[in-house]
């Protein structure tokens, strides 16, 4: 009869173990709740980390240069020639680089597409490959850094 009786307050005493934990877990969640819905604090700057530094945009503004028109007469029995307008797209840090050195680019994409076979420019996907080969060229030429991207204005066959 003693055992039953012991076991008795064991229960009672489980119960009041869990009420603390409870209560502090509401009590601690309803202040966190307040304290991000009154503004204090925002859950989801906890995951963006902290503020950057501003990044200074004054090195990074575009310039595009354009390459002159290149004209070239495709060899072959059909008497066409392609016409291509291009520009380059840089920053104002090495505009005056890329401008002095325009030659040199035309002298490489008039190589380049001087060399290409006559059949390819009738073949599908032809433009990309020539706009990959004249971006390697054109960074062959003026570096990698200068060089942010080529774009072709005009393609066409005359």
């Amino acid at each position: 009869m003693t055992d039953i009786v012991a076991a008795a307050p064991e229960k009672a005493s489980r119960k009041k173990g869990l009420l603390v934990p409870l209560v502090a877990t509401l009590v601690l969640g309803g202040g966190g709740f307040a304290s991000s819905y009154l503004g204090f604090w925002s859950p989801s700057g906890l995951f963006a980390g902290g503020e950057k530094a501003p990044v200074s945009t004054e090195h990074m503004s575009v310039e595009f240069i354009d390459i002159p028109t290149i004209e070239i007469v495709i060899p072959g029995g059909r008497s066409r020639s392609l016409v291509l307008s291009a520009t380059i797209e840089t920053d104002t840090a090495h505009k005056g680089e890329v401008t002095h050195l325009m030659p040199r680019v035309s002298d490489a994409f008039t190589t380049f597409l001087s060399g290409v076979d006559p059949t390819a420019y009738d073949k599908r996907g032809v433009l990309e490959v020539i706009r990959a080969e004249l971006v390697t060229r054109t960074r062959f030429v003026l570096g990698e850094e200068p060089v942010k991207d080529l774009l072709i204005t005009e393609f066409r066959f005359k």
